[in-house]
């Protein structure tokens, strides 16, 4: 059985090519970043997963997907190779898409796209102050030691 279960965040705007001829066929390609859950030094990770759609999926994804907006895709891996202008045996793998649809909502994702603009301008002017509840790479909210000692309730 070949099936892929992904959610991430889309790295650029699809890039959607349409077929020649009569019946022209959509085909989107974009590459997800999927965290990943664990990592040896504690920072944040990523895989980029490259993804290609086909048909319709194609037309949402050129309608509807843009840069950093989350998604969970569903389909198969495929392997691949071709040999490129210096005679040299290029492999490829990549997700064919069957279906993909949103994993946050419209605000959540426009909320993303300001928290990503703001870090990047505090990483652009130096500042490395940080809150004690920012949220972790995981997307849960880091919660103080000693904050239960804070709660009215047993």
């Amino acid at each position: 059985m070949n099936k892929v279960i992904l959610m991430g965040r889309l790295t650029r705007d699809p890039e959607v090519r349409y077929t020649a001829g009569e019946n022209a066929l959509a085909i989107a390609r974009y590459i997800l970043a999927v965290d990943r859950r664990f990592s040896r030094d504690g920072e944040a990770a990523a895989d980029f997963i490259s993804c290609v759609v086909f048909g319709r999926g194609a037309e949402f994804a050129e309608k509807y997907l843009n840069k950093g907006i989350r998604i969970v895709v569903c389909g198969r891996i495929q392997t691949g190779s071709y040999t490129n202008r210096e005679g040299q045996k290029v492999y490829t793998t990549e997700v064919v898409v069957e279906e993909h649809e949103f994993a946050e909502s419209k605000a959540a994702s426009d909320n993303y796209a300001v928290s990503q603009s703001h870090s990047q301008q505090r990483a652009a002017r130096g500042s490395s102050k940080s809150s004690s509840y920012a949220e972790s790479s995981d997307g849960f909210m880091n919660i103080p030691d000693g904050i239960d000692e804070q709660l009215p309730f047993d």
